[in-house]
Parts: structure tokens; sequence; C-alpha cells
């Protein structure tokens, strides 16, 4: 299968920068499927790392583009009362005649992601029943029958319209590279998006995930393995190193050092890139969402220009 290349929206950055006007991302997704990037992306985060809400901003990027896939990289639903959020997304789906993923995660353990759990009233360590719950009772209101659900949340004989233009709804993929969050993807998700191996290590989970899936009784072909990666482009790999580091110590507060530890990232000439993307589609990557550090329109031509090399 041909390596898919999506791009994630700097709606964070853009926000950071005091430009809240929707205009300019949406012309940035434009941009990528005019080059032909397969996919557009946006993040989540309420309080903790403020930018536009993904479902609407996807939602109006759907509107404006028709030929290519939509995703959240990632959605944090257990901030999300999961019937509300069904209707979100089945209506998001029809806008975008069935191109939506659905990329979730569980948020990582630090504190100003813990307060905005808090803010949102749910409780954080709470969180991955929360979303594997909340994940299911979608499920069950996007099939468009009655349901009735006993849980953390109660349904009575509760029918959603719309239901997604996708039978059954999107595809949800899941983020993390965790024992558990292989556990989890094998047995319940239809896709795996990590954030943090190298392509080595990539391929000895992926393997994994497949093998827990087929456990599952699951068809592990049906699966997908994706992969999170983040970019700055240079033919001066210092000025590109740098220019990462201070990136990410703006976008999470904290040293970069420990950003590249816990997040694949690449700094260098685009050669190297190249490089880096083949040992990805080696282990088995179908599908790689890009985050760029800064100079978006640049990093976009480059990515392009690279794509019959690296796929």
């Amino acid at each position: 299968m041909a390596l898919r290349i999506g791009y994630l929206l700097p709606t964070r950055e853009h926000i950071m920068a005091g430009q809240p006007r929707a205009a300019p991302l949406i012309e940035l997704a434009e941009r990528a499927q005019g080059l032909g990037f397969n996919s557009i992306w946006a993040g989540d985060s309420l309080l903790a790392r403020p930018r536009h809400e993904p479902l609407a901003m996807l939602a109006a990027v759907a509107a404006r583009i028709r030929s290519v896939e939509i995703g959240t990289a990632v959605l944090l639903p257990a901030l999300r009362n999961p019937v509300l959020l069904a209707h979100q997304v089945a209506t998001l789906d029809q806008i975008a005649e069935g191109r939506l993923i659905l990329g979730v995660g569980i948020a990582a353990d630090v504190p100003n992601i813990r307060a905005e759990f808090s803010a949102a009233g749910v409780p954080f360590e709470k969180r991955v029943g929360r979303l594997l719950e909340g994940l299911r009772l979608a499920r069950a209101l996007w099939s468009g029958q009655p349901i009735n659900w006993e849980g953390r949340w109660k349904v009575e004989h509760g029918v959603l319209g719309p239901t997604p233009y996708r039978a059954g709804g999107p595809p949800i993929w899941i983020g993390g590279s965790l024992p558990a969050s292989l556990e989890r993807a094998g047995r319940y998700f239809d896709g795996w998006l990590p954030i943090a191996p190298d392509a080595q290590t990539w391929g000895k989970q992926w393997k994994q995930v497949r093998e827990i899936a087929r456990a599952a009784g699951r068809d592990a072909n049906a699966l997908t393995g994706a992969m999170y990666l983040t970019l700055a482009l240079d033919d001066n790999a210092g000025r590109a190193d740098e220019r990462l580091n201070t990136y990410l110590e703006r976008y999470y507060a904290q040293p970069a050092d420990q950003m590249r530890g816990r997040q694949a990232c690449y700094t260098g000439p685009s050669e190297g890139l190249a490089q880096l993307v083949r040992g990805y589609v080696k282990a088995g990557t179908t599908h790689l969402v890009l985050r760029f550090a800064g100079d978006h329109e640049r990093h976009l031509e480059t990515v392009a220009a690279l794509r019959s090399t690296i796929s």
C-alpha cells in the first residue's frame, strides 16, 4: 500500500502567535490538498494548550476541501460527554462524506493537563475508562437504533440522528506506545497512531498490535499503522535543530530535550527525512501525520517534492 501523508494544521501555533482567525488555517489546508497531501489533521486541547476546537475547524476544512481525508491528532474523548461527541462526530462525518478519521488519546500526565481535566469536571484518573466506555456508547449510537445504556452515562431508548456517513461511524485510531496502549490498539481500535517510537521500535510494536488483534479474534489486516512525526527541515542541520528546540519549548513550556525524548522528531536536510520515512514504510507504516516547526508553506512544498522518493 502506498504511503499516505497527512498535514497537521498549526491551530495551537496561530493562537500562541495571537492570530485567532480561522481563514489562514483553511487556506493552508487548501494549499496542502493542492500539493498532493492525503489528509488534513487538527489537534485538541481546552486550556492546557489553547487552540481552535478541532471538530469545528475540521468541519470548515471538510466543507472547502472535497478530495482528502480529515482527522484529529489526537482528540481527547474523556473530556467530552459521549452522547454530544457522537452527535458532533456523526454530523462532521456527514459534512466530510465519510472522509473523517477519529484519532484519539488518553492525554499525558502533566500538571497543566490534569488542571484541564479538573476545569472540565472530569476525574483525570478515570480517563481511560471514560474513553473506552464513551467510545463504545458513541459507536452504539452511530447504529441509528434505539439505545439503552447503563454505565457512567444513562441513555433510555436514545436514537441519534444523523448517523455518520460511513456505516458504523468513522475509523478510530488511538495513540500511545506503552504496553497498555498497544493492548488497547489491538483489541478495540481501527488503527494505531503513536508519537514516540523510531522506525525499528515502531515495527516491533506494530507486530505486537497485530498479534493482539488476532488473539482477540479481529482481522489484523484491517488495522491501519500510522505515525505522527515533528519536523524542522533545513540544509543547515544546526539551524534546524535550534528551530525545533525553540518550537518545542514554546509549544509545551518544557525543556526541548525532555520533549524530544518522548516523541519522534527530525531535524536536518530533506534527504535525511526521506531516509527516515523509508524506514517507517519498511516497518509497515501506511499513514504519516506531519507536524512542522514553523515555516509551513516551505515545509509543505519540500515534503511534496520528496513524495516520489519516500512513498
